[in-house]
């Protein structure tokens, strides 16, 4: 009962955000207009800034352990390998499929699986789960890109080039490169005695903080300004797949496989991290990102909403059951 809880409560806000950019829409006050150039800001902006704080809030590299880190990793990209032929089966445009294949594998880790980490499995969970954000949030945003890019709405042949230079050039990878050399910058140092960190600049750290911070809350807003009923029904095929694929197969395949094979390699911190990974909705960002690079925006909204709800069973499903299991005590 404390897990469903604990589901609930997690995902309750983000449902009533969008909820109440929905209402704002209805009442007038934001039009769609207004929610696509909010949406770039969050983007290229706000976004970057949070992504920057999450890695560069990771005490040290030295607690990094790349046994549980290289599994994430891996089941990730196996995730999303499998999904590449799912979403061209489930969909036939080409900005539908590359929308439903980065809903595959893009966690909303940042947002509800760190805090989930740490109610299943204390501060032990947060310590496992803050270092594998510095690995996994670049990964998600590079296989973000290359799932936006594969498959372009003006279709033709996959321009590789073109790829790595949308990868380098997105504004949440800058983000999150920069935090990874801030964080490495910051190591450095204090091998060699500095223990100056960006927070000793108050004004430049709280104007960051401040940025990132707006992020969630706005792109919540956002989404409920561009959230539709009416396209459920043309979209129905795509969000009840999508769905399941984040809120079923992806856990089934992650944790099921993590269980089998490494339950005696990993701890219950790990599990908690995994669950974070393979079991909480796809991540709000995915939505900003779909608008920038061309893909279904609606079917990104509508799987952000519809994985969000579903999310709370198969978080609640998850932890009962490895809680039966005794991995978490």
């Amino acid at each position: 009962m404390d897990s469903l809880l604990f589901a609930i409560n997690a995902v309750a806000p983000i449902v009533l955000m969008v909820g109440i950019g929905f209402m704002l829409k209805k009442a007038g006050f934001l039009k769609l207009e207004m929610a696509k150039v909010l949406n770039r800001l969050v983007f290229r902006v706000l976004l970057p800034a949070n992504l920057f704080l999450n890695i560069y809030k990771v005490e040290s590299l030295s607690g990094f352990e790349w046994g549980y880190i290289l599994y994430a990793i891996s089941a990730v990209l196996v995730i999303f390998l499998l999904a590449i032929p799912a979403s061209c089966l489930i969909s036939k445009k080409s900005e539908r499929r590359g929308v439903l294949l980065q809903a595959s594998f893009r966690s909303n880790y940042a947002l509800v699986g760190i805090p989930l980490t740490e109610s299943l499995f204390g501060e032990a969970g947060v310590m496992v789960s803050s270092l594998l954000s510095a690995v996994l949030v670049p990964a998600y945003n590079v296989l973000a890109v290359i799932s936006l890019s594969i498959f372009k709405k003006e279709g033709g042949k996959v321009n590789i080039k073109k790829i790595l230079t949308d990868i380098a050039k997105n504004p949440l990878i800058l983000g999150t490169l920069s935090g990874v050399a801030a964080l490495l910058i910051r190591g450095v140092l204090e091998k060699n005695g500095i223990t100056f960190r960006l927070t000793d600049i108050q004004p430049v750290y709280k104007t960051i903080s401040y940025l990132g911070n707006m992020a969630t809350p706005l792109a919540l807003l956002v989404l409920g300004v561009q959230f539709e009923f009416s396209a459920v029904a043309e979209l129905k095929k795509e969000i009840v797949w999508g769905t399941m694929i984040r809120t079923f197969f992806a856990p089934l395949l992650g944790l099921g496989v993590a269980y089998l094979f490494f339950r005696d390699t990993f701890g219950g911190a790990h599990f908690a991290s995994f669950v974070a990974v393979f079991a909480t909705p796809i991540a709000v960002s995915s939505v900003p990102m779909a608008q920038e690079m061309k893909g279904d925006t609606t079917l990104a909204g509508q799987l952000v909403v519809w994985t969000t709800i579903m999310s709370a069973l198969s978080v609640f499903v998850c932890s009962f059951l490895l809680r039966m299991a005794g991995v978490f005590g």
